[in-house]
């Protein structure tokens, strides 16, 4: 049987010292199993064909039918790992907290734990700008936003 971490240690191990690292495993119910990578200077159609071999010559046939995709996460994803929120730094984002609340900015000086976000409002005329710290336990989600400008 296919596990999620047997696919997440086969990942792992192939990636390792190359710069590429691990964002999700996901398996579906119907034999789908979806690999996201990524790294700092974007992943390469062939970085994703190597891991899929790799995870395939390791699976073999005898586990029955399956389909492999093995990809980067898509622009519209939410950041998942502190590999992804270090990538994006100084970029603007939408970040939503566990509360609800809503907050777009720029992501900055991220850490092992969280991230800043530097949010600029008009008041009476004057740009004010305002700094707040996010533990990443603490955020539902962040999004990068992207701007064709």
């Amino acid at each position: 049987m296919i596990t999620k971490d047997h696919i997440r240690k086969l990942a792992e191990e192939h990636i390792s010292g190359t710069g590429i690292f691990l964002v999700d495993v996901r398996l579906s119910s119907t034999g789908r199993i979806t690999v996201l990578i990524d790294r700092t200077e974007g992943v390469t159609i062939d970085d994703c064909a190597m891991l899929s071999r790799h995870i395939s010559n390791d699976l073999g046939e005898e586990v029955g039918d399956y389909e492999l995709n093995v990809s980067s996460p898509g622009l519209d994803m939410p950041l998942l790992v502190p590999q992804q929120f270090r990538k994006n730094e100084g970029r603007m984002v939408d970040v939503v907290t566990s509360e609800g609340e809503r907050f777009k900015g720029t992501m900055m000086n991220v850490t092992a734990g969280g991230f800043d976000l530097k949010t600029e409002k008009k008041v009476k005329k004057e740009m004010t700008e305002t700094i707040r710290s996010f533990n990443f336990e603490d955020v539902k989600s962040v999004k990068v936003i992207i701007s064709f400008k």
